[in-house]
Order: structure tokens, then C-alpha cells, then sequence
């Protein structure tokens, strides 16, 4: 947890024609495990490959063959579920979960219901305005993927692709802790940094790399505090599930519509049905797409073909030693070791990329704040400009490092040294030989600022006897100081040199 006191956001409200309803939220994400290979076979998981290509014969549900346990998986999984500060379980079982699609050639997903690897742990969800939430993790358990059905290619058949069957999963659940879209988003985004840093899934929703179940439901107020204190879900309203959702603002836009949804059908005397629906964005609603299953439906049972998993308390150890720092203890280093703010030390945390790319700066430049400064508001912001992140930026750390040595030892100005960053950042070279041989270098002789002063003074008695009634006019001097010089001109000595000379 971070070292920082947070109030509890509050739920999100809906006014019904009738009276407020408030959302109840769990999510079920799944994260592609990141390895070479699958959870039961030696096939690749490269993405982009020619239809059918990385598929061996045991995802193609070929008779006789034999799934054998992939340990980098597991080591993943347990990698997950230390940074999510949960459980692990050292013994786990993987059952047969039987349902029947195109793209499922075994007639089964294996699975874990029973025994899964990870037991319950927590996220620290921000919302980014001073509250944050503790969102509780009930299970992670690892599964295969199915592969994909392609229904666009030929106007009287359809396609199947197998390359994702049998890829390692790991299906992180949530419990009904979250209480707006918001919230599910900013608690999808954290799993997704933290899983980037921990190097388990690269999170990457456009190849569906993660996606996300979304459960919701809607209560009236106080009767989620009853759920609370009580554990009974009586208490909550029927939820409905929304499946394969890998988009953050789709999500949210999906919660809102389902909610109001369920909300009008209760108002108007009806009863939500448990069931599983899509969402639809271009028409912006989710529509119904199965009742949902229980478990009884699809007749789990263990495994035949799978001993149940065993790992040693030592490997797991071993494997939490070497655990890369994570992005709350970042944070909290950041703002304590560099006396960053909350928002500073959250976007350059946001990726390990750009957490590194800051700590190079600023332990070059020996000034945190200004490192902060320069990375966020300059270099962050002309690379989203130009659609790039921190991996493609023409500008590295020891450039950006020694333009900001340059302000701090007043070899420049602030304006000068953003002329400067434009050069580097499209020409290249050694911010020091640029001021020198562009002849940057900032004045800081008094006698020449002060000769410029006297001159504009001498120039414009009519503005002088203004500035000396309103001291505020004095700015126009020092422009037209700094104009004179080109901008050269040491700023805080052009402003003790006007006030001194026009008696302010």
C-alpha cells in the first residue's frame, strides 16, 4: 500500500423515473499469460501468424494426445498474483470445462474451479482525485484460450483459426467492490501496469491480449452496505454479464447503458434475467446473447489427463525475491525522494518505460523536480503530439539531462533552453556544444543588461512615469530588454535592474 491517506470514492448514482439505484460491479479479467509457448503445448504464441500455423496437435483436440504443464505459466501466474499481494496456493487442480463451439476443437476448455493456483488478494484502484479504492481479488485461476471463428470472409461459410487455442490465460476475478464505470476502468488500467511491470501479459486489448467480463448490477442505496455486513447477495440486484469487453472507454460506456437498462426494467415491475449479453458500440447497447451458465452447465470434473499441480513454498520464494519494484512503491519512492506531486509521480510511473526514462534524468541532472518538469510537460507532450511513446524518442535521457544542467547553472533561460529541446529533439546533438556554437549562452553581464535598460528607459520617458505609478507596467520594460538581447538576457537580472532603475 502507498504511504498515502485516500478517502473512499463514493458510488456512482442513477436517477430512475422513479428513484436513485446505485451500481454494483465484479470483473472477470482475462490476461494472455505472457510466454513463448502455450499452457499445454510447445506451439507459439506469436501474434500475427498465418491462420492455423502455431497450433500443435494437442490444441487441435487430435486423439491420444496429452497436454504437459507448461512451468513458465505457472511461474507466471504466481509472479501475478505476488504483485497482487494474494494467496498462493501450492497445491492446484485443473478441471474440464465442457461446452461445444467451432473454435474449441476438444469439446472443452481446461481450467481451474475447484483449486486454483492464486487466492485472494487486493488492488489499490486511484481514481486520480485524491480516492482511491481497495478493490478485493477473489481468485486467479489458469485456463486455455479458444481460438477464433471468422464470419466476414465468405458470404456462405464461416472460418476458424486455432492459433489461439490452447494460449495460457489467467483469469483474475474480481469481487463486486467497484461501484461506477470509472472505477472498472481505472481498476482495469491498474491490473494492466501492474502485470507490465511484473512482465506476466503485455496487456495489449487491440489483439486481445486482455479483455474483460463485466458483471453488473444495480441496488438501491444502503442496500449495498447490507451486502457488506452481511456477505448475502440477496441484497444485490441480478447481474448481468458483458462479455469480451477490450476496450477502456467501451467499458464504461457498456456499464452505463446496462445499468440503465436493468434500472427501467425494475421500475416498470419487470425482473432483470441472469444472463450473458454483448456490447455493441456502434449502436452504443448491449444486447442478450445466452442465459448465463452456472457451473452445473458445464459439467466440470477434474482433469483425467492432469495430475493435480504441486509447487514448493521454496520456488515461490525464490520467484518473490526477484520481483521488479511495482508501480505503488514507485510512486510512493518518487514523491518522497524527488518531492514530486501525486500527479507528477502517477504519469511518469504509468509505464516502466517512462519510470526509467525519468530516474536517468534526473539522476543526471541532480534535480528531481525540474527532471519531472521537463519529461512530463516537453518531452511527454511533443511525443503524444506526434502519436510516439518514450521508447521512440529522438531525445534521450543524458540530452534532456544536460539542457536542464544548462538552466540550472544559468548558462540559459527557460525560453532559451525550449529553442534548445527543438533542436536536439529534431537535429540531435550535445545540448552544451549547441549553446556554444549557436551562441546561446544566456547574458548574465550586469553592465551589458544594464546598458539595454538605460536605453529603453531613455527611450520612453512617457512609459516610465506610468510604470512608476503602476509598478505592474514595469513587465513591459523587461520585454523589451529581453527583446534587445534576443532573448539572452538573464531574467531574474533583468527584473532586479528595471525595478532598481525605475525606483520600484
Amino acid at each position: 500500500m502507498l504511504d498515502l491517506t485516500y478517502e473512499t470514492p463514493k458510488p456512482k448514482v442513477i436517477a430512475g423515473a422513479k428513484e436513485d439505484w446505485e451500481l454494483v460491479i465484479g470483473l472477470e479479467v482475462h490476461a494472455q499469460v505472457a510466454t513463448n509457448a502455450k499452457l499445454f503445448s510447445g506451439a507459439s504464441t506469436l501474434f500475427g501468424a498465418e491462420p492455423n500455423s502455431n497450433v500443435a496437435f494437442v490444441d487441435a483436440g487430435m486423439p491420444g494426445m496429452l497436454p504437459v504443464i507448461n512451468e513458465e505459466c505457472v511461474a507466471q501466474a504466481v509472479r501475478t498474483g505476488l504483485g497482487l499481494k494474494a494467496e498462493i496456493n501450492l497445491r492446484s487442480a485443473f478441471d474440464r470445462k465442457n461446452y461445444f463451439y467451432p473454435d474449441l476443437p476438444q469439446g472443452y476448455q481446461i481450467s481451474q474451479l475447484y483449486h486454483p493456483i492464486v487466492g485472494e488478494g487486493e488492488v489499490l484502484v486511484e481514481m486520480g482525485d485524491g480516492t482511491a479504492r481497495v478493490v478485493r481479488i477473489e481468485r486467479i485461476h489458469l485456463e486455455q484460450d479458444a481460438g477464433k471463428s471468422i464470419h466476414d470472409m465468405d458470404p456462405h461459410m464461416s472460418f476458424v483459426d486455432l492459433n489461439r487455442t490452447g494460449v495460457a490465460l489467467m483469469e483474475i476475478v474480481s469481487r463486486p467492490d467497484i461501484r461506477g464505470p470509472e472505477e472498472a476502468a481505472a481498476y482495469v488500467s491498474k491490473l494492466r501496469q501492474i502485470m507490465r511491470y511484473l512482465g506476466t501479459c503485455d496487456g495489449n486489448m487491440q489483439n486481445g491480449n486482455l479483455r474483460a467480463d463485466v458483471n453488473v448490477s444495480v441496488c438501491r442505496p444502503g442496500d449495498y452496505e447490507k451486502y457488506q455486513e452481511t456477505q448475502d447477495f440477496s441484497h444485490l440486484g441480478t447481474r448481468c454479464e458483458i462479455k469480451n469487453m477490450n476496450s477502456l472507454r467501451f467499458i464504461q460506456a457498456a456499464i452505463d447503458y446496462e445499468a440503465r437498462r436493468q434500472i427501467a426494467i425494475v421500475e416498470d415491475g419487470g425482473r432483470v434475467d441472469q444472463e450473458t449479453r454483448l456490447y455493441d458500440p456502434d449502436k452504443g447497447e448491449t444486447r442478450s446473447m445466452r442465459s448465463k451458465e452456472e457451473a452445473h452447465d458445464y459439467r466440470y470434473f477434474p482433469d483425467p489427463d492432469l495430475l493435480p499441480l504441486e509447487i514448493e513454498q521454496a520456488w515461490v520464494d525464490d520467484i518473490a525475491s526477484a520481483l521488479p519494484e511495482l508501480p505503488d512503491q514507485k510512486k510512493s519512492r518518487f514523491i518522497e525522494s524527488f518531492g514530486l506531486s501525486d500527479y507528477d509521480a502517477s504519469v511518469l510511473t504509468a509505464e516502466t518505460d517512462n519510470a526509467a526514462y525519468f530516474e536517468k534524468v534526473a539522476a543526471e541532472a541532480g534535480d528531481g523536480k525540474l527532471a519531472a518538469n521537463w519529461v512530463i510537460n516537453e518531452l511527454f507532450g511533443r511525443l503524444k503530439k506526434e502519436d510516439h511513446d518514450i521508447t521512440e524518442s529522438p531525445v534521450d535521457p543524458a540530452q534532456l539531462a544536460g539542457i536542464i544542467k544548462l538552466i540550472k547553472a544559468g548558462d540559459i533561460s527557460g525560453k532559451i533552453a525550449k529553442d534548445l529541446f527543438e533542436i536536439v529533439y529534431t537535429e540531435g546533438g550535445d545540448p552544451a556544444r549547441i549553446v556554444e556554437e549557436k551562441g546561446m549562452k544566456q547574458v548574465t553581464d550586469t553592465g551589458a543588461i544594464e546598458a539595454a535598460v538605460d536605453e529603453i528607459i531613455a527611450a520612453n520617458p512617457a512609459q516610465v512615469e506610468k510604470a512608476q505609478q503602476n509598478p505592474k507596467l514595469a513587465g513591459w520594460f523587461v520585454g523589451q530588454v529581453m527583446k534587445a538581447t534576443g532573448g539572452k538576457a538573464n531574467p531574474k537580472a533583468v527584473n532586479e535592474i528595471v525595478s532598481a532603475k525605475l525606483g520600484l
